[in-house]
């Protein structure tokens, strides 16, 4: 898949997740293999424009990323242009529109998915953006804000034509959120609309099969992968095997998982803007996802979500990286 003259090695890409997708996420998909792109979490243009400290700590990705995306939300034309230049110059390969949050912190200020009420308006978002930087833009959108405004292909020709570069499409409405199933036939629908760019599908793909059919079904070029991934960064390299070869991998080893979970923490503390008690504060619950399914798991659980340091999760874990049974209860 080529974005905007940018070579993705593999049609796979994490989806940007709020509270998620930091650097060490971003880095444990890419450690384990096949996951093409990545793309930060969102990030407000209002906040860029003024300033805030505690974005400005969201700044984490690194060179050694790329390609990589920094996404971005806002209604805001000019602060979007303006935001989009500051993470543009900061080295983000692609600039992200965030079209697709249907959450009310973001859409109740008529930002993500609020915009694809109406196409004007987001066609103004777009092209200010596209005119602001050098690097490709590409936006991330939702079949619509609801049944009755299904307006993804109508904003998929407009966005094209303004030069977005390519498109990723979750195939549920902003009403929806993550409810009910995915209508994957709007991704085909907009995959037919555009002449040039990719369109990247999203939306309950959690195996092989889901995403081979996806491709299949949609024709869409790639595909992008979100909750699925959360304690499974090994999930891309897996889909990416099994559609190669025809072979399924196993999954992780119990030990295997609990060392994946303590090297995510090693990173984020590593890598983090923010102290490390906040850092792990605000990773329990990824690591939690990891799921390691030994005896004593709850417990286990428990533990992690009331660790407050590196060094009490390393504590937490090592007896299930070394095989150390220490917990009798059942397997949760």
């Amino acid at each position: 898949m080529t974005i905007g003259g940018v070579t993705i090695e593999t049609p796979l890409a994490l989806a940007p997740m709020a509270g998620q997708t930091s650097h060490a996420l971003r880095q444990m998909a890419r450690e384990f293999g096949d996951c093409g792109l990545v793309c930060t979490e969102l990030l407000s243009s209002h906040a860029i424009h003024f300033r805030s400290a505690k974005t400005e700590k969201m700044y984490d990705w690194t060179p050694d990323e790329r390609p990589f995306a920094v996404q971005l939300f806002g209604s805001d034309a000019g602060m979007m242009a303006e935001a989009a230049r500051v993470v543009a110059d900061l080295g983000a390969t692609f600039v992200d529109i965030n079209m697709g949050c249907w959450v009310p912190k973001v859409a109740g200020k008529g930002a993500g998915a609020a915009l694809l009420r109406d196409v004007c308006t987001a066609t103004t978002v777009v092209s200010a953006v596209v005119r602001a930087v050098s690097v490709p833009v590409t936006v991330k959108i939702r079949s619509g804000w609801d049944e009755h405004s299904l307006t993804a292909v109508e904003f998929a020709r407009a966005a094209e034509n303004c030069g977005v570069q390519a498109i990723a499409v979750h195939a549920r409405t902003a009403s929806q959120g993550f409810s009910g199933e995915p209508d994957w036939d709007i991704i085909r629908q907009v995959k037919q609309a555009v002449t040039h760019i990719p369109i990247i599908g999203n939306g309950d793909v959690r195996t092989a099969d889901d995403a081979r059919r996806m491709l299949e079904q949609t024709g869409c070029d790639g595909v992008m992968i979100g909750r699925a991934a959360l304690g499974r960064p090994w999930i891309f390299h897996q889909i990416a095997h099994t559609l190669r070869t025809g072979e399924i991998l196993p999954d992780p080893s119990p030990a295997e998982r609990a060392a994946a979970a303590l090297r995510h923490a090693e990173i984020a503390v590593a890598t983090s803007r923010f102290d490390e008690r906040q850092t792990v504060h605000e990773l329990r619950g990824q690591l939690t996802k990891y799921h390691l399914g030994v005896p004593g798991a709850a417990r286990l659980r428990d533990q992690i979500v009331h660790a407050g340091s590196l060094a009490e999760l390393a504590a937490i874990l090592t007896p299930v990286i070394e095989g150390r049974s220490v917990i009798t209860e059942s397997v949760a």
